[in-house]
């Protein structure tokens, strides 16, 4: 049974973090691969559906997140059809906007960074979790060695065929992405169905493989779940190789050691190391080389902006 009343929406809660906290740059990332219809963000709030089972019922609906500086906490909003589920989206805000890390022990740990470029490391760093592992994988396969922009169209063409229709006091929130029995129970071949929408048949059939896994508790994406144990696990999958495993680890996990060596982005802003010579000195960022790996990210942009105020 689908429970997606959209009437009494109950009160915020608030979700503590230890500061800083480098919302802005969060909020950022997030919004480069929002997907159209399911999630956005707009004037420093992000917003997106949710449909989350509890036993043999299903909870839809939608929620906010906003950041309240002066408190030190982000402010949840929901619609009041997530109510029995409320506790469930909490944890899922709390591993989407990382609010559980110490951004000191952090930042401390990987000041190092700096000997790279001054001020690499950004104080208050935290790692884009994910709301729904499934999606947040499906979005690392369609992403394989495509840029940001067309991983986002691929995974809007995605969540619209497949994820169903919601009505919410948001034109922008128009779909639930859809969960991994929906994709599990496609007809065969599932390339045929996706091939449509641009997917190509390899990463169809990872996506179904992935979807397959979840729904037979092959892998366990579980908050409780151990990425040591399951990332393994998901590697042997067809088309998830050490990239895609990494990022999965990154997002849909929230380990913190997980790192994407052979990322074109990280090759980048260590240009001239090989990927062997790259893995290496990550050594020395370990027990956090996934938050490394967005201050890398972010050298990029840093760069870019740099040439772009000396070249205007």
């Amino acid at each position: 049974m689908n429970h997606d009343d959209q009437k009494g929406a109950p009160p915020a809660r608030r979700l503590r973090y230890l500061p800083p906290y480098a919302y802005d740059e969060l909020l950022e990332f997030l919004e480069n691969r929002a997907i159209p219809g399911v999630e956005y963000v707009e004037r420093g709030t992000y917003y997106r559906t949710a449909q989350i089972r509890k036993g043999n019922e299903s909870y839809r609906g939608w929620l906010s997140v906003t950041n309240l500086p002066d408190e030190n906490s982000l402010s949840v909003t929901m619609s009041g059809s997530l109510l029995h589920v409320s506790e469930m989206v909490i944890s899922r805000v709390r591993r989407l906007f990382d609010t559980d890390c110490d951004p000191i022990k952090i930042a401390n740990s990987l000041s190092v960074m700096n000997a790279l470029a001054p001020d690499m490391c950004l104080s208050g760093i935290r790692l884009p979790g994910c709301f729904d592992p499934f999606e947040i994988s499906v979005r690392a396969v369609l992403g394989q060695q495509v840029t940001v922009r067309a991983a986002r169209t691929l995974a809007m063409r995605f969540a619209h065929a497949f994820g169903e229709e919601i009505i919410t006091p948001f034109e922008k929130l128009q779909y639930v992405f859809p969960p991994p029995e929906v994709i599990s129970n496609l007809e065969q071949p599932v390339e045929n169905i996706l091939g449509p929408l641009g997917i190509t048949g390899v990463r169809a059939r990872s996506i179904f493989a992935l979807a397959r896994a979840i729904q037979t508790g092959t892998i366990d994406f579980s908050a409780t779940a151990d990425p040591e144990t399951e990332l393994p696990k998901l590697s042997k999958l067809p088309g998830f190789g050490p990239w895609t495993v990494q990022y999965v680890g990154m997002r849909a996990f929230g380990y913190p050691d997980a790192f994407p060596h052979t990322d074109y982005g990280i090759k980048k802003a260590l240009e001239g190391l090989t990927e062997k010579e790259i893995l290496s000195k990550s050594l020395k960022w370990k027990p956090w080389r996934s938050y490394a790996t967005l201050l890398l990210w972010n050298s990029l942009k840093k760069d870019k902006q740099k040439k772009e105020a000396q070249n205007p």
